[in-house]
């Protein structure tokens, strides 16, 4: 145990150099009076150097009236840390101010009230953001409740959600939905969320994606509303806007962002000529043999081939989508379809942006008119979305891939705290972790 001071340089010299002074580097406004090792915690007892203080009502001079301790939650090290806090209490002596005592008040060191210091609440904050902390393994480490920590680091979340300054600068905008609970509506409210990225790319030309805000439902409506909140300066700074093949987002962006260029995801797009492909595989199946896939069924045999790209094919799986597609003349139609899926992939997949417009222009002048039903079905979707699918090799190959990665980090967020039930407080979190959030 160290030996008690009176402050910081009776501790140099009492003790290892400098050893309590950088103990408490961040708590500016108190000095250590003892620093003490008890049942796994580090006590660091400190108190404010003696000064003259006014009464806040009246202004007169108080009346020193000794101090109290008040015990702290700190940054954990090896062990839990707590500080007491002599806390200075005065009393006015004006007969007439109503306030009779009152203590000090140190807001770098701790908030009116608060039992977790500043710089611990900063800390947790951290912890949050970079080291997908939750807020329950904060409390284990600082030895309190969830309901303290939350109470501590709410205020700051929200103070930051507030500020409008992270809406400058945003010239590509993403926009996705997800599902973030799995509960009766009628009990937590809509199940979906939108949520709007920056997908801003930085001088390097790399995007760097972050959650700009997750408003409740899965409509145009509800993105229309909070582009509409942004206000014009937000919305005339938007030139590109990412968005899956949905017509509430599209029309959103029609009637808020009209500078704005509208660009068709490519993971989608290409996802659009997968379903085909697999829908025209179930069809033939059912055609020729009357029952879904089973186990020594060629077509079954070769589900996932289908799927990949025919670059990415082994001599092996070549050589098995060959003797499925040749096992029955009727299999020539998943071949066909099988064939346009690729086509409508390597338009992403050209080096020369030129050179993919031009495939994409090919496929959506074509694909229409298709005999296969399904592959007609995709053309028409294309054709309706024209503007936006060809905009993807005219904006440098924007996409809402970065919208995709926010999810997976939403998901990850979400299961670490294995579900949440109140909606704010999901907002403030996944705001912090996705990137919208700088402390």
């Amino acid at each position: 145990m160290l030996h008690p001071t009176s402050g910081c340089a009776s501790a140099r010299s009492a003790c290892c150099p400098c050893a309590r002074c950088d103990l408490l580097v961040g708590l500016p406004g108190v000095h250590v009076e003892h620093v003490d090792r008890r049942d796994g915690l580090l006590v660091v007892t400190v108190s404010s150097a003696a000064a003259p203080a006014g009464c806040p009502s009246c202004g007169v001079v108080a009346t020193g009236r000794g101090r109290r301790r008040r015990v702290l939650h700190d940054v954990p090290g090896a062990t839990r840390v707590r500080i007491v806090w002599r806390q200075r209490v005065w009393r006015c002596d004006d007969e007439s101010c109503l306030r009779k005592t009152f203590t000090e008040q140190l807001p770098p060191l701790v908030a009116r009230r608060g039992s977790i210091t500043t710089r611990a609440i900063g800390w947790a904050i951290g912890q949050l953001r970079r080291e997908h902390a939750t807020i329950a393994g904060l409390a284990r480490q600082l030895g309190t409740s969830w309901k303290t920590v939350w109470r501590a680091v709410e205020p700051e979340l929200v103070k930051l959600a507030l500020d409008e300054t992270r809406f400058e600068n945003v010239t590509t905008l993403g926009v996705d939905e997800h599902i973030w609970h799995h509960v009766d509506p009628r009990k937590r409210g809509p199940k979906e969320l939108t949520g709007m990225v920056d997908l801003t790319r930085d001088e390097h030309g790399k995007t760097r994606a972050r959650l700009l805000d997750l408003v409740p439902g899965r409509s145009g409506k509800a993105y229309a509303s909070w582009l509409g909140d942004r206000g014009d300066a937000f919305r005339k700074n938007v030139r590109v806007a990412a968005l899956d093949p949905f017509a509430g987002y599209k029309t959103a962006i029609d009637d808020k962002l009209q500078d704005a260029t509208a660009v068709l995801d490519a993971f989608h797009v290409v996802k659009l000529g997968t379903a085909a492909v697999d829908e025209v595989r179930r069809r033939v199946q059912q055609d020729t043999l009357g029952h879904r896939g089973r186990k020594d069924d060629p077509l079954y045999g070769i589900q996932t081939i289908l799927r990949a790209g025919a670059e990415n094919l082994t001599e092996k799986q070549r050589a098995r989508l060959v003797a499925a597609l040749n096992a029955d003349p009727a299999h020539e139609e998943v071949f066909v379809a099988w064939q346009c899926a690729q086509e409508l992939r390597s338009a992403y997949h050209a080096k020369d942006l030129a050179e993919g417009r031009r495939i994409a222009e090919k496929v959506v002048d074509s694909f229409h008119s298709c005999p296969i039903p399904e592959i007609a079905r995709l053309g028409r979707t294309l054709r309706r979305w024209r503007d936006a699918f060809l905009a993807y090799f005219t904006t440098s190959r924007a996409n809402n891939g970065g919208t995709e990665a926010i999810n997976d980090i939403i998901e990850l967020h979400r299961r670490l705290a294995r579900g949440f039930r109140n909606r704010d407080n999901y907002r403030l979190r996944m705001l912090l972790a996705a990137g919208g959030l700088t402390p």
